[in-house]
């Protein structure tokens, strides 16, 4: 009886050393894999400058996280393939392997993290601005109780505008469609990152001119992470590792400035933190 015992309390034990060995290995295979093709996939949004779009005259991928996967597939020594996705599949890709990373207009929330992983160093900070009618009479985030806002599906911005401030949400497949519900009446306000709505209004002024910023705050500013699937920790060290180089070196910056970020306060913050951290 006891030999029995001693028996199955070897076998479960030898199944749970494999399920660990399986796991760990797992962890390994995603940054195995991108060496061994010598490709890095990233998943990309091209809703609009400064952060991804299809240029007019080149219909080349531009912005500030194209050039950010273009650093970190640079740095890991290997080519760079971009996907494009959008709010309401960008999560899916990754989860199904259709792409390694997702640089795309993701902040951080616990509920994300709870489902991915992320590099621990963001590689930016933004919040949300409102997009409004100048003659709609709402001057604070407190002025949309009640009425109907449009954003993107899947934003973070959701929770906020409807449990703090009572808005009525409306969720849009990209922030193209948002804004189109919003000249359309369909919605009072459309809530995005700001550094893209307000590039936009500036880009587009005559399309724009009915439209304006007025909240004197942006909603819940939140870091701008890399996401992968959960447990890929030599993926997310090699990124991180890549990330501070980037940060400490100034490129990231550089980045920013020349895709016309319109607030770049955290990138020079952790620029003097981490290149005096070297």
């Amino acid at each position: 009886m006891f030999v029995k015992v001693l028996t199955k309390a070897v076998f479960a034990l030898s199944i749970s050393l494999a399920t660990l060995a399986a796991t760990e290995a797992s962890a390994d295979a995603t940054l195995d894999r991108i060496k061994g093709r010598g490709k890095l996939t990233v998943g990309v949004i091209l809703s609009g400058a400064p952060f991804g779009y299809i240029d007019p005259a080149s219909q080349e991928q531009k912005g500030y996280n194209v050039d950010l996967a273009k650093a970190l597939a640079a740095d890991l020594g290997v080519e760079l393939e971009t996907v494009t996705v959008t709010p309401p599949n960008r999560v899916q890709f990754l989860q199904q392997g259709k792409v390694d990373i997702l640089i795309a207009n993701m902040q951080y929330t616990e509920d994300r993290a709870k489902v991915l992983d992320h590099v621990p160093t963001p590689y930016d900070r933004a919040g949300g601005a409102a997009v409004v009618r100048k003659d709609s009479g709402l001057k604070d985030w407190a002025d949309l109780k009640g009425k109907p806002v449009c954003i993107s599906q899947g934003s973070n911005y959701a929770q906020p505008l409807a449990e703090e401030y009572g808005a009525i949400v409306k969720g849009l497949p990209s922030q193209p469609e948002s804004l189109l519900a919003l000249q359309g009446g369909n919605c009072v306000a459309a809530v995005h990152v700001g550094a893209t709505v307000g590039l936009l209004l500036v880009d587009r002024a005559d399309e724009w001119k009915d439209y304006a910023i007025p909240f004197p705050t942006e909603l819940i500013p939140s870091d701008s992470v890399i996401w992968l699937r959960k447990g890929e920790s030599d993926t997310q060290a090699a990124l991180d590792n890549s990330i501070k180089k980037l940060h400490a070196s100034g490129k990231l910056l550089e980045m920013a400035k020349a895709n016309r970020l319109l607030n770049t306060k955290y990138l020079e913050e952790e620029k003097t933190k981490l290149s005096a951290a070297q």
